[in-house]
């Protein structure tokens, strides 16, 4: 059931009124389901049970500390890509022996974070950040625990800018170089080799890739264990998608269990990294109608949300259902819902038929993943406030940004 559905007409965030939560909170707003978060985290730890698995959520689809809190309170790990979502997690009250350090850019100083925090594995991109990694561990007398981010040159089919797992992404070590790069990890004094990694993309809607996928690792992962090196886990990494339209997304049942069968038998803990399905669908944005601007040619319905708060649309040329929160009565017609800010490919939808007037409240759904974490300050916009509900009782989880915080670190040139 889902965590948005109507009440006398109102659609509704669990048991809030999402028309209530536009005048007390302004417009644009992001609203979260704390029941969505925690039905999609169950999901995957249900089908789990009695298996030695961590569900690592990938911090990078939405970052909120309060949707952090709300996961880390569930028993989830953390995928993490950078120093800052390290500190965003810890700050969230997330266990570090329960995180995982991903990224193919890595500096000295995030090394440094992470090992003195415990954390749990760093997924190692490159030979080059595999010598750095160890020249840190060193100066720090810490012993790095590794896997490799192996490329297994597998098609996700998916959009080519989320797609991670062919030899011509930046992602991974290429599959024919990995056994010589785990010969080496194994003889470096400051690392300690403990898995192996591979994700290949996101937003999939097919489980046949994830299957050729661990095909592919697990014939190396018996390749190494005839030289010596065995691995304590296999991280699958995450990538399932979600229903924005129309698309029929795998369950996670039927996800997982072909990948379980695969592994039974085998003495290796399981990592899962999914973002996008825990909180993609757990989240709504809201935004007011400014201006309508009826034309011959097209019909725009100017709104306050702009591609500076949903780049989505304008990135990937990707598809939100876009509904009223109070449904209008009268003549309905193609609009093209278009932001404020100053691009042609402001758009956050594309003839979508509608009845609409100036100030009516819209929800554009699906929009907890890749949304606000991918948010910017273009045309000099405040970010938009958070709200996370909770039953009936709505949080605000980020206040608004104001115009003077965005320009409270720079300086004016002195006098001349």
């Amino acid at each position: 059931m889902s965590a948005f559905a109507r009440s006398d007409g109102v659609l509704y965030a669990e048991g809030v009124s999402l028309a209530a939560i536009a005048e007390r909170f302004g417009t644009p707003c992001w609203v979260y389901s704390r029941h969505a978060l925690e039905a999609a985290l169950d999901e995957f730890q249900g089908e789990l049970a009695g298996t030695d698995a961590l569900v690592c959520y990938a911090v990078k689809a939405n970052s909120n500390l309060a949707v952090l809190d709300v996961l880390a309170r569930r028993g989830a790990g953390f995928d993490i890509v950078s120093g800052g979502e390290l500190k965003r997690v810890l700050a969230a009250g997330a266990d570090p022996r329960r995180i995982v350090f991903s990224g193919v850019g890595k500096s000295a100083g995030e090394m440094g974070l992470a090992l003195r925090a415990g954390i749990l594995c760093f997924n190692v991109e490159s030979a080059a950040e595999l010598d750095r990694l160890d020249a840190v561990a060193g100066e720090l007398g810490k012993v790095a625990p590794v896997s490799l981010r192996v490329n297994p040159d597998v098609d996700a089919r998916t959009h080519p800018y989320v797609s991670t797992g062919l030899k011509e992404n930046k992602f991974g070590v290429a599959y024919e170089d990995a056994l010589p790069l785990y010969r080496r990890a194994a003889r470096l004094a400051n690392l300690r080799v403990s898995g192996i990694d591979c994700h290949i993309g996101s937003q999939l809607l097919d489980a046949a890739p994830f299957v050729e996928a661990l095909e592919k690792i697990l014939l190396l992962i018996d390749r190494l264990a005839t030289e010596g090196i065995a691995l304590e886990h296999i991280d699958l990494g995450g990538g399932l998608g979600i229903r924005y339209r129309d698309e029929a997304p795998p369950a996670v049942r039927d996800y997982l269990q072909p990948l379980l069968a695969q592994l039974r038998g085998r003495k290796l803990r399981v990592i899962l990294e999914p973002g996008r399905r825990l909180v993609g669908n757990a989240g709504v944005l809201l935004t007011r109608v400014e201006y309508l601007k009826p034309g011959d040619a097209k019909s725009f319905a100017i709104v306050d949300a702009a591609m500076n708060d949903l780049a989505r649309p304008a990135l990937y040329g990707s598809w939100h259902e876009i509904v009223p929160v109070v449904p209008r009565q009268g003549p309905v017609r193609p609009w093209e819902i278009v932001g404020p800010v100053c691009e042609s490919g402001d758009f956050l939808g594309r003839g979508r038929e509608l009845a609409l007037a100036a100030g009516d409240l819209l929800a554009i759904m699906s929009a907890g993943a890749y949304s606000m974490s991918m948010s910017s300050n273009y045309n000099s916009r405040p970010r938009a406030a958070e709200v996370l509900v909770d039953g009936e009782h709505a949080h605000l989880v980020r206040r608004r940004e104001t115009v003077e915080e965005l320009y409270a670190l720079e300086e004016r040139l002195p006098c001349a």
